[in-house]
């Protein structure tokens, strides 16, 4: 971040070039040690974090083999995914843990309430285009939708609003449908959050690499290897 300062950048070119190639070989380091380490390697290498390990060294080598002004741009393009490197951290916290597992098991409810959102803000954007038409800047069923979306999220942006008594009463339906529409997936994640939380992680199979043990288990549930 402080290297897309250019009052810090030129002060400090030199420290954060070597502050860089410290950190990729660090990286690369604890990369290649956990490909040795896992049972199963590949299963490592795609999953989440190992992609994130990939991106968060892969750019700097890359400058190493994309020299030449023209491709200046691309090095700096490639250069931004070191932001990937903070979710790094992730992978250190249980309650991060928690909270993915969390989410992945709300997954299905929270795809259906977004369906049902998208449903909503269709509806309501196509009916504002009718009733204001496109003299008070509802000029396409897309750009309504768009107000329907800033308006139930409760965000507001005022670029758009309704003129006519009928658009500012339907305006304050939405308004309202927004308010309680945000509680739901609160629920359902606080939901989930509740349940994950009575089973903990337990022991990580050194063999394929499988979380779901129980705190005193002894074998692998799914290849048996000795924990």
């Amino acid at each position: 971040m402080l290297d897309s300062v250019r009052e810090i950048a030129v002060l400090y070119n030199s420290l954060f070039y070597a502050l860089e190639w410290i950190f990729t070989i660090l990286f690369t380091v604890e990369y290649i040690l956990r490909l040795i380490c896992v049972g199963r390697p590949i299963r490592y290498a795609t999953s989440f974090f190992g992609i994130i390990d990939l991106v968060a060294i892969l750019p700097t080598y890359f400058s190493l083999f994309l020299p030449g002004s023209e491709y200046l741009l691309v090095i700096r393009s490639l250069r931004l995914l070191r932001i990937f490197r903070v979710l790094k951290l992730v992978q250190y916290l249980g309650e991060a843990d928690l909270l993915i597992r969390a989410l992945r098991a709300s997954r299905r409810k929270i795809t259906l309430f977004l369906f049902t959102v998208l449903n909503l803000v269709v509806i309501l954007g196509s009916l504002m285009y009718v009733i204001e038409g496109g003299q008070n800047g509802f000029t396409s069923i897309p750009t309504s939708v768009y107000w329907a979306v800033i308006t139930l999220t409760t965000v507001g942006y005022g670029d758009i609003v309704p003129e006519t008594g009928l658009g500012q009463a339907v305006a304050s339906v939405v308004m309202i449908i927004g308010y309680s529409i945000i509680a739901v997936p609160t629920g359902i994640i606080t939901s989930e959050i509740s349940y994950a939380g009575r089973y903990s992680k337990g022991r990580v199979c050194q063999n394929c690499s499988f979380e779901g043990h129980d705190i005193d288990a002894r074998f692998c549930k799914r290849c048996g290897a000795k924990l």
